[in-house]
């Protein structure tokens, strides 16, 4: 089965982390397994330092395993070499019902587009991204090509996410 693919994007503080959370649980609580992707700028961090992992990395090793009774991580040091493709980051993901990228505004998959008024930029990405196939935004928005939601409509943005995605047909 193809692995299902829907993406959030926007400019940054146009809301994609909060629509991205709150969509990421009200599709858990409808009964979806859901796995996340979020691009992240390059110096960011997950490990602290002085923890053993930490030390681990710092000590050169390419990958660190952490794992306990109740989850695990991976971690990949670079050192030098390009940052992964989004198809290469995906398919290390466990199956599930459905994946939601976090930013990757260039990759080809599905998105829906987060707008606010306090966004650093407002210049809409549906306008050149063919990919977009929804807009949300805290604002009205007209003269769109696709469906736009209230930022806080949760309800309606899991729905239309599920018949994007695939995984309930189109009442």
């Amino acid at each position: 089965m193809k692995q299902r693919v829907l993406g959030i994007t926007g400019w940054k503080n146009s809301g994609k982390t909060t629509l991205t959370e709150r969509l990421v649980g009200e599709l858990v609580r409808r009964g979806w397994k859901v796995s996340t992707v979020k691009h992240a700028h390059h110096d960011f961090d997950i490990d602290r330092q002085g923890t053993d992992s930490h030390r681990h990395r710092l000590a050169g090793a390419s990958e660190v395993a952490i794992a306990s009774g109740r989850r695990w991580a991976l971690m990949h040091e670079l050192h030098g070499d390009d940052e992964p493709k989004l198809d290469e980051i995906l398919g290390r993901l466990s199956p599930c019902d459905l994946v939601i990228v976090e930013g990757y505004k260039r990759e080809g998959h599905a998105k829906i587009e987060t707008r606010r008024r306090e966004a650093k930029d407002t210049v809409p990405l549906s306008a050149t991204d063919p990919r977009i196939v929804a807009v949300a935004s805290d604002f009205p928005v007209s003269g769109e090509a696709v469906p736009v939601f209230d930022l806080d409509d949760i309800s309606a943005i899991a729905d239309f996410a599920e018949k994007t995605a695939g995984l309930r047909g189109s009442d």
